[in-house]
């Protein structure tokens, strides 16, 4: 298994947003993208993972669920998670496409796009 530095990695993460079109990224709502080096067990047990892997989560309200009452709210939450996604890739070359995917997975709900829908268009 590669273990990157934590800015390596977070200069992954960077890369990845920064790869995302300049129109998605301006419709970037309130919120913030971080990184972990493993989930929380209380960020497993409420996405229900019991076994496999969890590379990253959407902690927020959706936009498209979002209405006239949205004010004066804590940021919605990307987290992305070094080491199951390190632990999944045999190459660098696999990580930094993991992190991408990853990135676009959890941009995709927070702009409301479900898990079906993702798996639908290739990115679950």
């Amino acid at each position: 298994m590669i273990r990157l530095s934590a800015t390596e990695f977070e200069n992954l993460v960077v890369e990845a947003l920064d790869s995302l079109p300049e129109d998605l990224l301006e419709l970037l709502d309130n919120v913030d993208v971080t990184i972990e080096r493993f989930p929380s067990a209380s960020q497993l047990r409420r996405v229900g993972v019991r076994t496999g892997t969890l590379l990253g989560l959407y902690e927020g309200i959706p936009l498209t669920q979002r209405g006239g009452g949205y004010n004066i709210v804590l940021p919605d939450k990307i987290t992305i998670f070094q080491r199951p996604i390190e632990q999944i890739c045999s190459t660098y070359a696999e990580i930094v496409d993991q992190v991408r995917t990853t990135v676009i997975h959890e941009v995709a709900h927070h702009f409301g796009i479900d898990d079906e829908r993702l798996k639908e268009l290739g990115w679950n």
